[in-house]
């Protein structure tokens, strides 16, 4: 088995760069040789955050204050520091590095550790992947630092002071043992004790036993310290989880037409029902990603309701989701590569087709489903499951249709009763509306009239009341007993009332003192 291999990327300039790309130059400072820097507050006063080479070149350093800064040369450019855009910018290059390996994590706030176990080959080894990822960064116009070892920690500490290094397997620590600790990334209190001690290098404390190094300065810097040396490594935290089966394809002369997109997207799903079918499987979440020249990325998913076993399906579902993009895909100048994934797939169970017609009938169901949550989104093609409870409002789940389809052709409803009327209203409101109920029979009659959206109704007819008590094992006893009616006002209208609390009974008032409840309209009949 093969050892890991981390690349770690630093870009120290991050938050300067997205600045200068944003006015559509990777010299912004460079071309008016002006320096620019980005400042952040910190205990009420301005330092900086970020600055460019030509601001460093004059002396200028991060955290110092900008007074100072100003002082040095007063034609410094100055900008805002955007901690989100930041962190949005370093996940879109996230999201292009995944063209190299899906393993990606992020190293906040300004890098990143590529897991590049077993996929260096495929690039022209380790060195070659190296300059082609340091290039393509550069060309984007972003600074950036990049080393190769066997452990993150080792991996990082060496973008931070010997970029381009790649360590073989087994020499970690000869590889960083005349940096300074502060390399190690420990935090400044430790740094400064390692410092007073007489160790101003990773190899002074790696010469000292570990014991010592954890008596002084705690478990968690000796363990930091074991895995720069490349005794053990904690794994890094991907940004997503690994999909069950990936196909790509790249292409030395970018496409841009709908029809070379769409053809790539089939014979990509060729190949990934035919590799999931050797281990009988089929895809219930799919995901193309289009990587642009200029490193931008998008994805676009869908889901099934069953396993998917055909490529005409995958096909078919792609086009649905294209089609309906608010924002369409733009390939800008070309898209490099194409990756589709199955991130989801299950066990395909195989069902006698040909003599039932039930079975039919559902995978007809089923696909009309995924052709129109392709196109307007899951959530909102939904199903509606019977629940057990008499509170009306609880009575019915709305659920993804794609996922409870069988438990929705399965649901058993209440029987209704032969020639008589509906108990349930055709619509019932989300949220029950009040009216105002100048009288009522008392204790626990209905009213002669009321209220509604500022209509004054005349009831003639009445049904009721039927009590619903609230469950008291779901809720805290703030709810309070309701008694309903079907009415009827002198225009025909049919409506679903009900009185939120018994008279004398639920409802007081400050003082304690029993007061009228109040009444409200929960639905209405055809």
């Amino acid at each position: 088995m093969n050892r890991r291999r981390i690349l770690s990327l630093w870009l120290p300039r991050l938050p300067i760069d997205r600045i200068q790309r944003f006015f559509g130059s990777a010299g912004l400072g460079k071309a008016n040789h002006e320096p620019d820097i980005v400042v952040i507050k910190d205990n009420n006063a301005l330092v900086i955050h970020a600055l460019d080479e030509a601001a460093e070149r004059l002396g200028l350093y991060i955290g110092q204050p900008l007074a100072n800064a100003r002082a040095m040369c007063p034609d410094l450019r100055v900008f805002d520091a955007d901690i989100v855009a930041d962190a949005k910018t370093l996940s879109d290059i996230a999201d292009w590095c995944d063209r190299f390996t899906p393993l990606v994590a992020l190293d906040a706030p300004h890098g990143l550790f590529l897991d590049i176990t077993g996929c260096a080959h495929l690039f022209g080894g380790e060195a070659a992947l190296l300059r082609t990822l340091v290039r393509a960064l550069d060309r984007q116009g972003f600074a950036v630092s990049a080393a190769i070892a066997g452990t993150s920690v080792c991996a990082r500490t060496l973008t931070r002071q010997a970029t381009g290094t790649i360590v073989a397997d087994g020499g970690e620590a000869a590889a960083i043992d005349p940096f300074p600790v502060s390399a190690l990334g420990a935090g400044e209190a430790i740094t400064t004790g390692l410092r007073r001690a007489g160790l101003k290098t990773i190899g002074d404390v790696a010469s000292r036993s570990s014991h010592e190094i954890t008596a002084r300065f705690g478990a968690r810097f000796s363990t930091l310290l074991a895995h720069a040396l490349g005794q053990g490594d904690e794994p890094i935290n991907p940004r997503k989880p690994l999909p069950d089966y990936i196909v790509e394809k790249r292409f030395a002369e970018p496409i841009a037409t709908d029809t070379m997109i769409a053809m790539t997207l089939s014979r990509l799903a060729d190949t990934l029902i035919a590799s999931m079918e050797k281990q009988g499987k089929g895809a219930r979440r799919l995901e193309a990603a289009f990587f642009r020249t200029d490193g931008v990325v998008r994805a676009i998913t869908v889901e099934t309701g069953r396993p998917v076993t055909r490529s005409a399906v995958i096909d078919r579902l792609f086009r649905e989701r294209l089609d309906a993009l608010a924002d369409p895909l733009d390939p800008g100048f070309g898209f490099d590569m194409v990756r589709l994934s199955a991130s989801r797939t299950e066990i395909v169970v195989q069902e006698q087709r040909d003599l039932d017609a039930h079975v039919h009938d559902n995978d007809e169901i089923a696909a009309l489903i995924d052709r129109i949550a392709a196109r307007i989104g899951g959530k909102r093609v939904v199903v509606h499951l019977p629940q057990d409870t008499h509170i009306p409002e609880r009575a019915v789940l709305s659920a993804p249709a794609q996922h409870h389809l069988a438990a929705a052709m399965q649901a058993e409803w209440p029987a209704r009763t032969e020639s008589e009327p509906p108990l349930r209203p055709l619509r019932l409101f989300d949220k029950p509306e009040p009216i105002k109920v100048p009288f009522a029979t008392v204790p626990d009659g209905p009213p002669h009239q009321f209220t509604w959206r500022r209509a004054l109704h005349a009831v003639v007819r009445v049904e009721g009341p039927e009590r619903i008590a609230m469950e008291w094992w779901q809720q805290d006893g703030k709810q309070l007993t309701r008694d309903y009616f079907r009415i009827e006002d002198a225009e025909g209208l049919r409506f679903w009332i009900f009185r939120d609390g018994l008279y004398e009974g639920e409802t007081f008032d400050g003082e304690g003192k029993p007061v009228s409840p109040n009444w409200y309209v929960h639905g209405l009949f055809a």
